[in-house]
């Protein structure tokens, strides 16, 4: 099973079927704060919901098409972090991520985002790491610009969030960059 360390109060590990229940709790607890940037919060309504998402992690992560862990902090699942998508053909991983609302303020993602972009490069010898967020989503937007990923643009209409669209902004680093 995959667990990183990332320092003593925090790491990342595998999504799991069992962690499931602590995921839609977080969820279900984090609804409405989620909502204003993630697309998915309407159809999670139930654990069930959560567990068939899990069960597609897991499939990606078996095809090595994808790495979905959970955060703890603290020994607590506090959000999810991984590689929504890897393109070996690129060499090129795609950061996603949400940590519940209880828990912003606390440096998590930042270190949770550097951590996976170390992974990346050292790990899985990639090329390429990219984080994707909405324009507005300005917490969002602060974790790749902590770790000098360079802002490589703007996608209009990127995605559907329940009754408008919003666009992206595109950050990426290359290995080479973060090396230095």
């Amino acid at each position: 099973m995959f667990v990183h360390k990332i320092d003593e109060d925090l790491s990342l590990k595998l999504i799991e079927l069992r962690d499931g229940e602590r995921i839609f709790e977080l969820t279900n607890n984090s609804r409405e704060y989620l909502r204003e940037w993630l697309p998915w919060l309407d159809t999670t309504i139930k654990i069930e919901d959560t567990i068939e998402y899990i069960k597609m992690c897991l499939k990606g992560f078996a095809e090595n098409k994808s790495l979905s862990t959970v955060i703890l902090f603290k020994g607590n699942i506090v959000g999810v972090a991984g590689f929504n998508s890897i393109n070996w053909s690129n060499n090129t991983a795609y950061i996603g991520y949400w940590l519940g609302e209880g828990y912003q303020g606390n440096g998590i993602m930042t270190r949770v985002a550097k951590a996976l972009t170390d992974y990346a490069f050292t790990e899985l010898k990639l090329n390429k790491v990219e984080i994707r967020a909405a324009v507005g989503n300005k917490k969002s937007r602060r974790i790749p610009e902590r770790l000098a990923f360079v802002n490589e643009g703007c996608i209009r209409r990127a995605e559907w969030l329940y009754d408008h669209y919003v666009d992206h902004v595109v950050y990426g680093i290359l290995a080479d960059e973060w090396i230095k």
